[in-house]
């Protein structure tokens, strides 16, 4: 039977990872290494919200550091932020949207339970993207297949086809 070491959440925060890695419940997750499909989405994500800055008012950051609960740090691939919001080197305040890319590597019930954890800090789009198929998806108190347009609060609509459009 394997041992499962805890880290206290001082030795994680003060510590690197390669790849970085997320904190659960004393636990280190190791993420997946990102392959080209999975940069090509980050980067389309990353531009798209760039194009949006000033009419949104949002920052969207690849790979930043989210505090979901006092003992869970995840990492989204994409986090977007309100502008307003004070800054944070760990986020703490909700970010208005994440994103997930999946990997080949990337258990689907692991998925889930990450995007629970940004559920229940409030994020108000949660999106998934599975770069192989091209597929997304809303966690919305389930997961759920998401249309080609996403409203996000009264802050924007996430348009798919236009984030397409970046992948090249």
């Amino acid at each position: 039977m394997a041992t499962v070491t805890t880290v206290p959440i001082e030795v994680y925060l003060h510590s690197s990872y390669e790849p970085d890695a997320e904190y659960v419940d004393g636990i280190i997750e190791e993420r997946p290494v990102v392959q080209l499909d999975h940069a090509k989405w980050q980067r389309a994500l990353l531009r798209y919200f760039d194009q949006h800055r000033n009419e949104w008012n949002v920052e969207a950051y690849a790979e930043l550091h989210v505090q979901v609960a006092q003992t869970r740090f995840r990492i989204p691939d994409v986090t977007v932020l309100d502008r307003a919001a004070p800054t944070e080197q760990i986020v703490t305040t909700p970010p208005i949207a994440v994103f997930e890319i999946l990997s080949p590597e990337d258990a689907m019930q692991r998925m889930l339970v990450k995007l629970a954890d940004y559920e229940r800090m409030s994020i108000g789009g949660i999106f998934l993207i599975d770069p192989a198929t091209g597929t997304y998806w809303r966690q919305e108190g389930s997961l759920r297949s998401a249309t080609d347009e996403e409203r996000v609060g009264d802050r924007f609509t996430i348009s798919f086809p236009k984030i397409r459009q970046y992948l090249d």
